[in-house]
Formats: structure tokens, sequence, C-alpha cells
């Protein structure tokens, strides 16, 4: 319980913090041969999603909370990057971090987002994937090796950047 709630204070004042980056962040290349973790988790309909089923595409792993601000901010972004990549085979697996499905929901019905939403009411995958700042993200190759990881928002339809995730698929 405390260690939850811990989690919560330390991920909104990080977030807090980060919410000057918006427009500043970049990806950062991961220069050695790193396997993304296992995520193993359901969706809001109760599906089971394994990273592992991804492989052979471009999947961006997102850690995100309801009181990120940042974390709002992006989502129609994220949105927009989905139909600009076309028919690249590339997947948006967005993690809440913690907080409860009756928590989750409003802000999905409110924010709409067009990609897989994974619940992590434990926090397990927080502590796997090392997550220190909402919103943290993590592009995969389709490898199954991290390529990229960004912590801080950013605006994921820039051309920019969509190109650098259209490259990695090919």
């Amino acid at each position: 319980m405390y260690k939850q709630i811990y989690l919560s204070i330390l991920l909104l004042t990080l977030s807090v913090l980060s919410q000057g980056m918006v427009h500043a962040a970049n990806l950062k290349p991961v220069t050695n041969e790193v396997a993304a973790p296992s995520l193993t988790l359901k969706d809001l309909q109760g599906d089971i999603h394994d990273l592992k089923d991804y492989r052979g595409q471009v999947v961006l792993v997102q850690f995100w909370a309801t009181y990120c601000g940042p974390c709002r901010k992006e989502m129609p972004s994220m949105n927009k990057m989905m139909s600009k990549m076309g028919d690249t085979p590339f997947k948006i697996l967005a993690v809440d971090m913690g907080e409860s499905e009756a928590e989750v929901r409003p802000f999905v019905e409110e924010v709409k987002p067009e990609f897989t939403i994974l619940m992590d009411e434990e926090g397990k995958s927080i502590e796997d994937w090392r997550v220190f700042a909402a919103p943290s993200n993590f592009i995969i190759g389709p490898d199954g090796n991290i390529k990229y990881t960004l912590f801080g928002g950013v605006e994921w339809d820039s051309d920019e950047l969509v190109d650098k995730l259209k490259a990695l698929a090919k």
C-alpha cells in the first residue's frame, strides 16, 4: 500500500517536472543490443497482450498515467501518428502505471486513444522496465530489442519521428 502511494507521488512529481520538455524531447538511441523486458498484460477488454507476439513489428511501449499532463497532451498526436504510419508494421502498447480500471476508463472515454491500453494495476512492469517518469517511452524494433527511449512528452506525429519509426521497420 505504502509502495503504491510512494510510487504515485514520485511519478506525479516527475510528470510535473517533465511538462516543460514537451517540445524539447528527442528519441535517444540505444547503442547496444538490449532486449525488451517481458510484458504480458490485459487490455481494457480483458484480452491478454504479450510483447513477444508483436515480434516483426515496430512497437512503441509507453508507460503513462491519468494524472500525467504530458500523457494527456500527447495522446491525440499518437492517434495521428498511427494514421501517418500507414501500412508500416507498427503498434502502440500504452501501459497504465498502477491505476485501477475505474480510474482509467473515464480518461480513455475522454481522450479516445486509438491504440491498445494495457492495465498494470500492480505496477510490476514499472519495476521490470525501470520506469521512473511519466510518460516513459520505449521503441522496440522488429527484432525485439529496444532501439530508442524517450522520457517526457513529445508530438508523436512529427514527420521526423514518423520517418525514424518507418525506417526501423525496413
